[in-house]
């Protein structure tokens, strides 16, 4: 297996020469860089990286693949305080190289597809990408970091939500049942 090692992942490769050559890349990429990614998040640290090492290789049926471990630390915003909590966002995943949609719609359905041109796949995008699908859809502090834990115990005391009061046993309904007995 070849290996590249660069302090910066490069943005452009040929996925199907390396795949060929069973390669591995590892490297960053720099937060900054990913401008839908940093859109979609509360902020990070200048200067802060997504780590990433990516495995390219062929399958037995020769499919071109790549796998890959992707990990960044984000600021997100918790949605009980509206507070910013740092928070690593881990990615494993692994992709069926492929050209067309055609191509895609043949692929077992364990790997996604990644869509390159014949000779380039921007390996920022293909990262950015991965980044945005493990983005939680309600980051939350733990309930003892979270400083809306005071307002938390005012409503949820015994740390169970809220819910309605406990009946006392009596079904509701027994004083429609009594009317019905005493009509007849």
């Amino acid at each position: 297996m070849s290996k590249a090692s660069n302090a910066e992942l490069p943005r452009s490769v040929d996925p199907y020469r390396l795949a060929e050559q069973n390669s591995l890349l590892e490297g960053e990429i720099p937060l900054a860089g990913l401008s839908r990614f940093g859109e979609a998040i509360k902020g990070f640290d200048e200067g802060a990286v997504c780590r990433v090492r990516l495995s390219f290789s062929m399958d037995s049926q020769r499919r071109r693949i790549v796998s890959g471990k992707l990990q960044a630390p984000v600021d997100l915003e918790c949605q009980r305080c509206m507070n910013a909590m740092l928070q690593t966002l881990d990615s494993e995943f692994t992709l069926g190289l492929v050209t067309s949609d055609e191509q895609a719609q043949q692929l077992p359905k364990e790997l996604e597809p990644f869509l390159t041109d014949d000779f380039s796949a921007d390996l920022w995008s293909m990262c950015e990408d991965e980044l945005l699908l493990v983005l939680p859809p309600f980051p939350l502090h733990d309930r003892n970091d979270c400083p809306a834990r005071e307002d938390l115990e005012a409503y949820e005391p015994d740390g169970e939500p809220a819910g309605p009061e406990k009946s006392s046993g009596e079904n509701p309904f027994s004083v429609l049942a009594d009317l019905k007995t005493k009509k007849h």
